[in-house]
């Protein structure tokens, strides 16, 4: 499913027009966006926490001459899969 599926499946759940849907879309990304930016986790109950996970510097090999490179540490965006979405699933 695509952005614009989304959109038009949200639109068709909630009454709404399709961009009505697509503001309420992009309102929702961008508030998790800045969210996760400033720190902060954002739990959905029963779909899932959004939240940012820290990456530690670590040593790689480059594959072609099998030197030693060191990869920078980094902070990476990650979702956990609360219950209610892991049961839907199954």
């Amino acid at each position: 499913m695509n952005k614009s599926e989304l959109t038009e499946a949200i639109a068709s759940h909630a009454n709404l027009t399709k961009a009505d849907a697509g503001r309420a879309l992009d309102g929702i990304t961008q508030s998790i966006q800045s969210a996760l930016k400033s720190g902060d986790s954002v739990a959905l109950v029963g779909f899932g926490t959004f939240e940012v996970k820290e990456r530690a510097e670590r040593t790689g090999r480059n594959p072609q001459t099998g030197a030693a490179i060191t990869i920078a540490a980094a902070k990476l965006p990650s979702f956990k899969a609360g219950k209610g979405l892991k049961d839907a699933v199954q």
